[in-house]
C-alpha cells in the first residue's frame, strides 16, 4: 500500500505529535535521560506555544498512559470545569439559549497545566527546568508560523483589531497578518512560564516541590490573580453578538487539581482498549467496538462500501447514545456499564440496516428513557445558528481550519502515552495582557437546558470532545494514539485501529489510508448543528465506492483527499520489544521521530 513516509522502527523511544518542534523536543528528553512521561510533559508544553490556533496553557488535555514500573494503565482528566458561579439561569438572564462559542462567558477552569504538572510529578524523573526549557525557548526566540496559523489569524483580524486588541498587538503587531515561515515569538508567554519556573526554584530545590510551587502560582498565585482581575474587568465581544464578561474566579482556579482515575475499557480482538470516563466522548470510541464485534469486518474488505456503511452506521447509533446519557459522573449517574453491555449491544446492532438511516437513536439503558437536548429532535435535525468559532476540523466558507493537537510517546522501559491537547485558542478569546494567552471556550459544550446529562452546572466537567487512546496486548502496553478533530475524534482514530487490527495494515498504512465521517449527530460545538444522513469522505475513495454508500441513501459530502484527521501513533511490541512510530501527512506539519 501507498504510504507518505515509512513506519519508523526503534527500540530506544518514539514520540509523534501533530508538531515536528513537539516531536523532537520529547525526543530530547528522551535523548537526555528522561521517561516517556518527561517527554509527553516536554513536547505539551511546546505544542501550547507552536500550535497556538490549536491549544493553549488557558486549554485542557485528558491524558491517557501506562506506568511499566507500577504495572497500571491510569488517565488524567485534565479537563477543568465550570465556573462555582456558572448557572442556567446566569446565561438566561442575558437572553442566551446557547453558550457562545467564543469569549469570557465559556470560560472554564485551565486544566492543562495541573494535568501536565500531576504526570511529571508522579511519574517523571526529570526537573522542571529540564521539561519547560524547550516551550519558554521557542516563545522567547520564536518558532515558525505554520500556514494554518496564519489562515486563522488573517480569519479573524477584524474582530481582533475592532474588538480583542490585546489579540492585534500580540498577532497583528501593526503590520497585518504574519506569512507562513514567519519566526514568531511571544514575550509576554516567555515571561509567564519563565516566571513560573523562577519561583518555583526560589521555593525550594527539591524537585517535587518546584512542581507543586509551579502548580502554586499558576493556580493559586500571579496566573490565577492576573486571570481573576481580567475575566471580571473586560467585556468582551463573543459569538452572541454582545459584550460580557465571564464568572471565572480566583477560588474556581485555587481548588482545581487534575486527578488520577482509572480508565473506561472493552476488550476487543484480543486488545484491551482504554478510554476516558463519560466525562469525555472516549466510551463512544468502545461502543462502536461493541456494536461491530458482530460483524465480519475482514470480510467485507477495507474501506468497500459495504465497510463504510456499516462503521457510519455504528457511528450514529453510539453517538446518540452519547447524547442522552454523557455526562460528568460526579453530577449524573451516567449508565456506562450498561451502553457496554454486550446484550445492550446486540440489541442495538440490530438496528444498523442496508439503508442509510436519519434518525437519531439513542437507546433504553436499565429502563431508562433517554432525554436527547432540545436543539436535536428525534430525527438529528438542530437549530440554525450563525456561524461560530467552535472547534473546527476541515475547512469551511465560513471558518478556518484547525482544531486541536495530540502526542503520543513510548520509552524503552514500555512506559506509554497519548494526550489531546486542545482549547484556548488564539481565535476563542482574547489574549489576557502580560500572560500571553488567552482562556479556553470549552462551557459551549454545555446544553442551557435544565435536566441533561450535560446541562450547565457550576463546578461541572463539560462533556469534551477530547479523547487519548491506549491498547493493550496481552495486559502489556501496545499502541498509543489519537487525532484532534472533535466529534470526527472518535472516528476518524476507529477508522486507524480497524484498518491496523482488521487489516494488518502498519501505522502509517493505517494513517494515510482514505479516511471518513459522519455528522449525522449535533455538533458538541456552537452553534450545534447537525447533518443528518451526512458522510464526509476524502476522494481518494475509488468512484465505485462512492456511488455503492450514495447507492445506500448516504448524503456524501466529498472533500480532498488529504483533509481528514491528523493521527499520530506510537506502539511496542510485546515479544521482542522493539518500537514503531507514525503520524500524519494532512496538514503538513505532524511528525514521528524515534530510534
Amino acid at each position: 500500500m501507498f504510504t507518505t513516509r515509512p513506519e519508523l522502527v526503534g527500540t530506544y523511544g518514539m514520540v509523534a505529535s501533530t508538531h515536528w518542534l513537539a516531536s523532537s523536543a520529547g525526543m530530547a528528553v528522551l535523548e537526555s535521560g528522561g521517561n516517556a512521561f518527561d517527554a509527553a510533559v516536554a513536547a505539551g508544553l511546546t505544542l501550547q506555544v507552536v500550535e497556538p490556533h490549536l491549544n493553549g496553557p488557558g486549554g485542557e488535555v485528558p491524558i491517557i498512559f501506562h506506568s511499566a514500573e507500577r504495572g497500571e494503565t491510569r488517565v488524567i482528566g485534565g479537563q477543568g470545569p465550570a465556573p462555582a458561579a456558572a448557572n442556567i439561569a446566569h446565561f438566561e438572564k442575558l437572553g442566551l439559549e446557547l453558550v457562545p462559542g467564543t469569549g469570557l462567558l465559556a470560560a472554564c477552569v485551565p486544566g492543562a497545566f495541573d494535568a501536565w504538572m500531576v504526570l511529571l510529578g508522579e511519574f517523571g524523573t526529570l526537573r522542571l527546568a529540564e521539561v519547560m526549557r524547550y516551550a519558554i525557548d521557542y516563545a522567547d526566540h520564536g518558532y515558525p508560523l505554520v500556514p494554518g496559523i496564519s489562515a486563522t489569524i488573517g480569519g479573524v483580524e477584524k474582530l481582533f483589531r475592532d474588538e480583542w486588541t490585546s489579540s492585534a498587538q500580540l498577532y497583528l503587531r501593526g503590520t497585518g497578518v504574519p506569512t507562513p515561515g514567519t519566526l514568531f515569538s511571544n514575550p509576554d508567554l516567555a515571561n509567564t512560564l519563565r516566571r513560573i519556573l523562577e519561583e518555583a526554584e526560589s521555593k525550594s530545590t527539591d524537585r517535587d516541590e518546584q512542581i507543586e510551587a509551579a502548580r502554586d502560582a499558576f493556580y493559586r498565585g500571579f496566573v490565577a490573580e492576573t486571570i481573576e482581575q481580567y475575566v471580571t474587568s473586560t467585556l468582551v465581544m463573543d459569538t452572541s453578538g454582545c459584550r460580557h464578561n465571564g464568572l471565572l474566579g480566583g477560588e474556581d482556579l485555587a481548588a482545581y487539581r487534575a486527578e488520577l482515575e482509572a480508565p473506561t475499557t472493552l476488550d476487543y480482538q484480543g486488545y484491551t482498549v482504554c478510554k476516558t470516563g463519560a466525562w469525555g466522548q472516549g466510551p463512544v470510541f468502545l461502543k462502536q467496538l461493541a456494536l461491530l464485534d458482530g460483524f465480519d469486518l475482514a470480510d467485507m474488505g477495507h474501506n468497500t462500501a459495504e465497510y463504510i456503511h456499516t462503521v457510519v452506521e455504528s457511528a450514529k447509533l453510539a453517538f446518540a447514545d452519547r447524547e442522552a446519557y454523557y455526562g460528568d459522573p460526579r453530577f449524573v449517574d451516567v449508565p456506562l456499564d450498561g451502553l457496554l453491555d454486550p446484550s445492550y449491544a446486540q440489541v442495538r446492532r440490530a438496528l444498523i440496516e442496508e439503508e442509510a438511516s436519519y434518525e437519531l437513536r439513542p437507546g433504553s439503558v436499565g429502563g431508562r428513557d433517554p432525554r436527547l437536548p432540545p436543539f436535536a429532535d428525534a430525527g438529528g435535525a438542530s437549530t440554525n445558528a450563525s456561524a461560530g468559532a467552535g472547534e473546527p476540523t476541515i475547512p469551511r466558507d465560513d471558518q478556518g481550519s484547525g482544531d486541536t493537537c495530540h502526542v503520543d510517546v513510548v520509552d524503552r522501559h514500555g512506559n506509554m502515552v497519548s494526550a489531546t491537547p486542545s482549547g484556548g485558542w488564539l481565535q476563542s478569546s482574547p489574549v489576557i495582557p502580560a500572560l500571553g494567552f488567552p482562556l479556553g471556550t470549552r462551557a459551549q459544550m454545555f446544553w442551557l437546558t435544565e435536566g441533561l446529562p450535560n446541562s450547565l452546572a457550576g463546578g461541572k466537567r463539560p462533556r469534551t470532545t477530547l479523547t487519548p487512546s491506549l491498547a493493550l496486548r496481552e495486559g502489556e502496553p501496545y499502541l498509543a494514539f489519537g487525532t484532534p478533530g472533535g466529534d470526527q475524534q472518535d472516528q476518524w482514530s476507529l477508522n486507524f485501529f480497524l484498518a491496523h487490527v482488521h487489516f494488518d495494515l502498519n501505522l502509517q498504512e493505517a494513517i494515510d489510508a482514505p479516511n471518513f465521517h459522519t455528522e449525522h449527530f449535533p455538533s458538541s460545538f456552537y452553534p450545534r448543528t447537525a447533518a443528518p444522513g451526512k458522510v464526509v469522505v476524502e476522494d481518494r475513495l475509488n468512484p465505485d465506492i462512492i456511488a455503492g454508500l450514495q447507492a445506500r441513501g448516504h448524503e456524501l459530502d466529498i472533500v480532498d483527499g488529504w483533509s481528514l484527521g491528523r493521527l499520530s501513533a506510537v506502539s511496542r511490541n510485546t515479544k521482542d520489544g522493539s518500537l514503531r512510530g507514525a503520524a500524519n501527512p494532512r496538514g503538513m506539519q505532524g511528525y514521528a521521530v524515534g530510534r
